[in-house]
């Protein structure tokens, strides 16, 4: 495993620096920089106290952290959150308390979300007007099936196809 370099500024000196757990974790954990109570079905844009400058071709990711949302229904509302390589401002952790009933306490320095840093490619969107077949054809959301009883079958789709045909604008 090779590490990345990844500059850090340190917004908030008194909160720990973002870390890793375990050898071999992938998300370096992100501290709150605030104490604050979230009630059941609120959302909070919460302050880690840390900006970074990632390198070209990399993208940090703000995961939820699975104990939080285990005992406390606490996730990210957009996860996970993007940080591009060339934003500068501080990292944001848009939090949810999903539990329907108890509000969650976070104090000042909890560890709320988990950074990865990844590789990322741009891509090149190049228009046409009909895409290659594939297997698994136009078939979206529910195709493959379900869990419930007799819902274990595909819904019907175009499959096998030769192509497919894309308009070139939306109106």
């Amino acid at each position: 495993m090779t590490a990345v370099e990844v500059l850090l500024l340190q917004l908030d000196p008194e909160l720990a620096l973002p870390s890793y757990a375990h050898p071999g974790d992938a998300g370096a954990d992100l501290r709150s920089s605030e104490g604050f109570e979230l009630r059941p079905g609120e959302r909070r844009l919460v302050g880690t106290g840390v900006a970074i400058s990632l390198p070209a071709g990399y993208a940090a990711f703000v995961h939820p952290r699975s104990g939080l949302a285990a005992r406390h229904g606490i996730t990210i509302v957009n996860a996970p959150g993007t940080v591009d390589s060339g934003y500068r401002g501080e990292i944001k952790v848009c939090l949810i308390n999903t539990d329907r009933t108890q509000p969650v306490n976070i104090a000042r320095g909890d560890r709320i979300a988990q950074l990865v840093i990844q590789p990322v490619n741009t891509a090149v969107f190049v228009p046409v007007t009909a895409l290659p077949s594939s297997a698994r054809g136009i078939g979206g959301y529910g195709s493959t099936g379900g869990i419930l009883s007799g819902a274990n079958e595909p819904a019907a789709t175009q499959r096998g196809d030769e192509s497919m045909s894309v308009p070139r604008e939306h109106g």
